[in-house]
């Protein structure tokens, strides 16, 4: 297995030299601990790894968080931390007492219920960051630069990386991004995400719930996988897994909690009346999108009633990993009205709306971007728009509507 090296290390460095502790969040798997474990040896100043997944270990971190910190002395990266929010006052205790920059680099993933502990104890002491599972430009080596419809940016990164078809582009659906999948480690894809699920996801929705039937769970969150890229229909899903609708909605929330999905909202304003308000719902990973829907193959799925969905989630999925991996808030959204009007995605950034459009097309019709236009009714100005499609190369409609190949985001 070869580390792969992760875009936020020379950020998560940075950050060491000016907060004293540190928050990863993210989901299991998504490599979090093996990048702050090989950071540690870059650094080389003896930090000590501990994970709080050791019961021994947990439960002196919760019942004696005084001794837990003076045998476990700063430098030290803390693995899991969200089982022993007991240790956040006594972090601060000690970042306010000794102001040692990169004291304490912590991990967890259960992303809500840790900003609860982190906001109440270490507001203003701490760097608050979020890694998902590989983005295709960490895999495939290319520079951190968060998705832009700025021409020249665009043009300059596709002369950078090498052009793919449609059928490797489902190739890297189907395969997914997680570390272990990606690096080789895991040879076995369908063992790994059945370990997965029954090993991390069921446990942690079990210790947040207090209770969670494994069956009704394993529909639910198929149920959600079979509409990913869809508007959030907690009815149907709360259906398909014969459960009850708060049921449903708390497990949208522990999924969103343990970073396996997140939501997409609408966009809406004062003048923008007629839209929508339900989310659409996404995952993180596509890998485990195809494995839970039960596409056999990147040749199957590609030809299946699912490739649109498919290949909106992983571009969405990118273009989100690529603001996280650099450390910037992505305001994402996507537009859909009452009259049927749709955008698939909408940037927000420096007063412009940005309109994108994905489609599995490699020769896309201007007619795609006619819906862009709703945008005019909005107190904010209409950036420059892109159809995200598997075009072979960089392309135009005209000056402000860009045609972009989704192996260049």
């Amino acid at each position: 297995m070869s580390y792969i090296a992760r875009h936020m290390e020379n950020r998560i460095l940075e950050l060491s030299k000016s907060y004293s502790a540190i928050l990863l969040t993210g989901p299991r798997q998504s490599g979090k601990t093996t990048m702050l474990r090989a950071l540690s040896k870059e650094e080389n100043k003896g930090r000590e790894y501990v994970s709080l997944d050791d019961l021994t270990t947990r439960d002196m971190a919760k019942n004696d968080p005084a001794l837990f910190l003076q045998i476990h002395k700063p430098p030290v990266l803390i693995d899991e931390v969200q089982y022993a929010p007991e240790l956040f006052t006594y972090i601060k205790i000690h970042i306010d007492e000794h102001h040692n920059p990169g004291d304490f680099w912590m991990t967890g993933s259960q992303i809500f219920r840790l900003m609860r502990g982190v906001q109440e104890s270490l507001a203003g002491r701490v760097a608050l960051l979020h890694m998902s599972p590989l983005s295709q430009r960490e895999i495939i080596g290319a520079d951190c630069i968060p998705f832009t419809t700025n021409m020249n940016v665009l043009m300059d990164e596709c002369k950078k990386i090498a052009p793919v078809d449609t059928p490797t582009i489902f190739e890297r659906i189907w395969r997914g991004s997680m570390p272990g999948i990606v690096s080789g480690l895991y040879a076995d894809r369908n063992m790994y995400y059945s370990s997965y699920l029954s090993t991390y996801v069921e446990r942690d929705v079990r210790d947040i719930s207090g209770t969670a039937d494994a069956l009704k769970f394993n529909r639910f969150i198929t149920a959600v996988a079979a509409r990913t890229a869809q508007l959030l229909n907690y009815h149907a899903l709360a259906e398909d897994a014969e459960i009850d609708m708060v049921t449903a909605k708390a497990w949208v929330d522990i999924l969103e909690t343990l970073g396996i999905i997140f939501l997409l909202h609408p966009y809406s304003n004062h003048v923008l009346k007629r839209t929508i308000k339900t989310p659409k719902v996404y995952f993180y990973d596509t890998g485990l999108v195809c494995y839970l829907t039960k596409w056999s193959s990147p040749e199957v799925a590609e030809s299946g009633a699912m490739s649109g969905a498919l290949l909106e989630n992983f571009t969405v999925s990118e273009i989100l990993k690529g603001y996280h991996n650099a450390g910037r808030e992505p305001y994402l959204y996507f537009y859909r009205d009452r009259d049927a009007k749709e955008i698939d995605v909408i940037m927000e950034g420096d007063g412009k709306l940005c309109p994108l459009e994905i489609k599995k097309t490699a020769t896309p019709d201007k007619r795609i971007i006619r819906t862009f236009g709703v945008i005019d009714k909005s107190p904010l100005q209409l950036g420059i728009g892109a159809v995200l499609c598997m075009a072979e190369q960089f392309g135009a409609f005209d000056r402000d509507n860009l045609i972009v190949p989704i192996w260049a985001i």
